[in-house]
């Protein structure tokens, strides 16, 4: 309602996208007050379609789905919002609906080959687009929302890493007073930086958590433990859970029991551990009690796990999110919780972490167990982690790992035939997974040189024994995720 809103003092409105349809019963709609307000609205994809339906225009069903990218081209009619862009660019699709008829007053800016009302918009500054400038793979979305944010609705841009953290750190303090926090560190981005920052927060305040579950790629656990206790004065604590894990994994199939099933194991061992440092805190009777258990939860995270700020479909629960448990013994320390990994990157450089820490690839909580469809058994997880030490190897020897956003391999719940040594093989199959994003919300899939591509096959089919054939995923995001469970 506006007495929710009002408060803010907003300069626009900006209305997302969604998985609904805008004919469909109970679809989600705009409230009443954002037309009657005179402020500016951008509409973005379903938010287009929510504009043009309430406003008296018509949505149906397309001709075809439009996902990936597709070429903008404007119309003769000039709009802000493109203002210092070329008339045809690359933009970023994901919709199965389309505008038939535009509502009375609005005109169409801009179509492309499948949508030819590919923007809309009147001249009291309520504009929609059906494609999301708010994605890497829109190469001047972030100019067009910045046309939006500055020229239509008068903003100005105060967001910095400095600011943040003075922000955050005050904040943490506040929360955790005389408590301690516990960090879930695994090594990645997200999670050191959120150790950095509570770190400048609280002090000693704070103790950081290795988990091993068993899940982890080849010297994973040596590899992170080595570089944080060279690197940082934070206090770390190893916690080796590898049986804890794989017993609770025992039969388990299904995806989304996985994660929730992992992230129901991660915050007993994190409360367990609590329990040694409250011990070790003092020294005697009365120790400190460890009150915070501090994430490196994203809003990717959040977005795809929950519906966190309105209609949103459930994708996956990532482990530190949907998959935590309903009843904690400690409360959640979520700094990153609305932002994306390259604002998280830019704090951790403000922050002052290493290069090689800023830029490691993308690792999941649930580790393997996600890029293993079907149960999760010993042999398969040596399989898979001997394979990506092939694929990662000849990554980083190639100079292609920080120009990828992830590189890793699936172990395929398929065997096929071979012939190796003139002899029949029964054996598995592993995929290669190597995508491009900024976020995380939207990946396209890698274009990797053929001769490469070779090479690796070579090796791990050579190396590694169980896969007798290599095949290469070319799926972009949307429609596929980026992992594939």
């Amino acid at each position: 309602s506006w007495e929710h809103v009002a408060h803010l003092n907003p300069r626009g409105v900006i209305l997302s996208g969604g998985p609904a349809s805008v004919y469909e019963p109970d679809a989600p709609m705009a409230p009443a007050w954002l037309y009657e307000s005179g402020l500016p609205i951008l509409g973005i994809c379903y938010g287009l379609q929510v504009l043009a339906h309430q406003l008296g225009g018509k949505v149906v069903p397309g001709n075809m789905r439009e996902y990936g990218h597709a070429a903008l081209h404007q119309n003769d009619e000039e709009t802000p919002l493109l203002a210092d862009l070329p008339s045809s660019i690359t933009v970023w699709m994901s919709h199965g609906d389309q505008v038939q008829e535009l509502p009375p007053g609005f005109r169409s800016l801009a179509h492309t080959d499948n949508s030819p009302i590919a923007i809309l918009g009147n001249d009291q500054g309520v504009l929609g687009l059906q494609f999301h400038p708010e994605v890497v793979h829109t190469p001047d979305g972030k100019k067009i929302i910045e046309n939006f944010l500055y020229r239509i609705c008068s903003c100005e841009g105060r967001w910095t890493p400095s600011n943040f953290i003075a922000e955050s750190v005050a904040r943490i303090r506040q929360q955790v007073g005389a408590g301690q926090v516990i960090c879930a560190l695994s090594g990645g981005v997200d999670s050191a930086v959120t150790a950095a920052l509570v770190h400048r927060a609280v002090g000693d305040q704070l103790t950081c958590i290795f988990v091993d579950n068993g899940l982890l790629r080849t010297d994973e656990a040596r590899n992170v433990l080595a570089l944080f206790r060279e690197k940082f004065e934070f206090r770390l604590k190893f916690s080796d859970s590898t049986e804890r894990f794989l017993q609770a994994l025992a039969g388990v199939t299904d995806p989304e029991k996985k994660r929730k099933v992992i992230g129901r194991v991660f915050i007993e061992v994190f409360e367990m551990v609590a329990e040694e440092a409250e011990r070790e805190s003092a020294g005697g009777p009365c120790p400190t009690p460890v009150t915070h258990l501090s994430q490196g939860t994203l809003y990717p995270d959040v977005i795809e796990s929950v519906s966190f700020r309105g209609p949103s479909a459930t994708i996956k629960s990532h482990h530190n999110v949907g998959g935590l448990p309903e009843h904690m013994g400690l409360k959640l320390l979520e700094p990153f919780r609305e932002l994306f990994k390259d604002e998280v990157r830019e704090i951790g450089a403000e922050l002052g972490l290493p290069r090689e820490v800023l830029t490691r690839q993308p690792f999941p909580g649930p580790g393997l167990a996600i890029r293993i469809p079907g149960e999760i058994t010993r042999e398969k997880l040596a399989v898979l982690r001997a394979a990506d030490a092939v694929l990662l190897e000849e990554v980083r020897s190639a100079g292609l790992y920080e120009e990828a956003w992830q590189t890793f391999c699936v172990l395929l719940p398929v065997r096929t035939v071979g012939v190796m040594g003139d002899d029949r093989t029964y054996e598995s199959a592993v995929a290669i997974r190597a995508v491009t994003s900024l976020d995380g919300m939207t990946a396209d899939w890698m274009r990797l040189p053929a001769e490469w591509l070779a090479r690796v096959s070579n090796r791990i089919i050579n190396e590694v024994r169980g896969i007798n054939r290599v095949v290469l995923d070319i799926t972009s995001k949307p429609p596929g995720t980026i992992e594939w469970e």
